[in-house]
């Protein structure tokens, strides 16, 4: 856009702002050739005006561009300086945001759209856009050098198993291991740090459910799309200006059982629910799935130890529970080549008090683990096709122990 266009995108905002009709594209459309200047620009120029002064009114201003491009993850905003990642890590990006008022202004205007607030007087929110992009914002004084936001792109189309195979997000000898444990109606956890790829994988994974079976999605934020012909989901909702008609993820899971699930997935593992799940998983629902923050597998069982002694489950049953429903964990993390599956790990219970740890199946590193061998019995127990890379050798000691 040249100097002449940003005046004219001003005076067409302000035109705008000064009548009392919706602001739909239509509109937009109308005030720009309103507009004497408008007479000599071609038809994709007038159009691409329109779309700014779209997102300068209800979009997402001048990082809507950013959040339009499929390779963009995450756009923060710190105070008036850009940072993206594509995949490849965070990288400071010249964007002209305006003033510090300005970024404050928009992060208002993308809480408002999304029915929050965000003022003095509640200087946080939490939410998500139209569009399925999850906003995070923080107001000064509360952001000491702010304002900042947080923005989270959801692309609506997964990848599948083949596509993240040819990127290299799975190697292609381990890509049947993950397609042989969804057949095979284990339950799995996706685990990794944040922005490490957990929702992605775990998206994909569920394309792979059968046409004829029906998931239930539970989710704090719906980010989850997966490319499968039967999917309902369920999302939390946070108490409004007066502190009511909350209801968490533990409601939601409840709500969920009564659906018929073929496959029960909770978008994130944060709190008791987890105690929920797991009884679920305990009693005829298998193949479940989730994501939980855990930085290694290894953390994977005192992480639910937490969550379980919120949903007052005491250690011992909830390693019993953990046992007897979850197998398998898929650890994803970050690296300069992006993010990408790191280790498959059993949950078996080892020792005299039977707790759970997890056993390398795999990893990135090491090929085949200790637990390579347990996992193709499972496969073959539940009559799918063992993978060749479980075929054996098999290194270190075999089973559970």
């Amino acid at each position: 856009m040249t100097m002449a266009d940003d005046g004219l995108a001003a005076r067409v905002r302000q035109r705008i702002a000064s009548s009392s009709a919706p602001v739909t594209p239509a509109a937009i459309v109308s005030a720009v050739r309103a507009e004497p200047a408008a007479a000599v620009l071609g038809d994709t120029t007038l159009l691409r005006l329109a779309d700014r002064v779209h997102d300068d009114l209800v979009g997402a201003g001048p990082l809507a561009p950013l959040l339009a491009d499929p390779r963009v993850t995450d756009v923060l905003v710190n105070n008036v300086h850009v940072w993206v990642d594509r995949g490849e890590g965070l990288k400071k990006v010249a964007v002209p945001v305006g003033s510090v008022d300005d970024v404050r202004r928009l992060a208002q205007r993308l809480a408002a759209s999304a029915g929050r607030r965000l003022d003095d007087g509640s200087p946080y929110v939490d939410a998500r856009l139209a569009d399925g992009t999850r906003l995070h914002a923080v107001l000064p004084p509360v952001a000491t050098d702010g304002p900042y936001l947080s923005l989270r792109t959801f692309r609506q189309r997964p990848f599948t198993l083949d596509e993240m195979a040819g990127q290299g997000a799975v190697p292609r000898s381990v890509a049947p291991v993950l397609a042989a444990v969804v057949a095979a109606r284990l339950a799995y956890l996706v685990v990794g740090g944040t922005g490490s790829g957990k929702t992605t994988l775990l998206n994909t994974l569920l394309g792979l459910v059968p046409g004829t079976e029906r998931i239930v999605l539970v989710e704090d934020a719906a980010e989850l799309h997966p490319a499968h012909p039967h999917v309902v989901g369920l999302q939390a909702r946070t108490a409004n200006v007066e502190g009511v008609g909350a209801v968490g993820l533990t409601d939601l899971v409840r709500q969920a059982l009564r659906m018929r699930p073929d496959r029960l997935v909770v978008g994130e593992c944060r709190g008791r629910e987890v105690v929920d799940l797991l009884v679920a998983m305990n009693t005829g629902h298998e193949g479940g799935a989730g994501t939980l923050h855990a930085n290694t597998p290894s953390d994977v069982p005192a992480r639910l130890e937490a969550l379980g002694l919120l949903g007052g489950l005491p250690r011992p049953a909830l390693h019993a529970q953990v046992a007897a429903a979850l197998q398998v964990v898929l650890h994803v993390r970050r690296a300069n080549r992006g993010r990408a599956l790191d280790s498959i790990c059993l949950l078996l219970p080892e020792g005299p008090d039977r707790l759970v740890r997890a056993v390398p199946a795999w990893g990135r590193a090491g090929g085949p683990g200790p637990a390579a061998r347990t996992l193709a019995e499972l496969l073959g127990e539940r009559e799918v096709a063992v993978p060749p890379i479980l075929r054996g050798p098999w290194p270190g000691p075999v089973g559970a122990g």
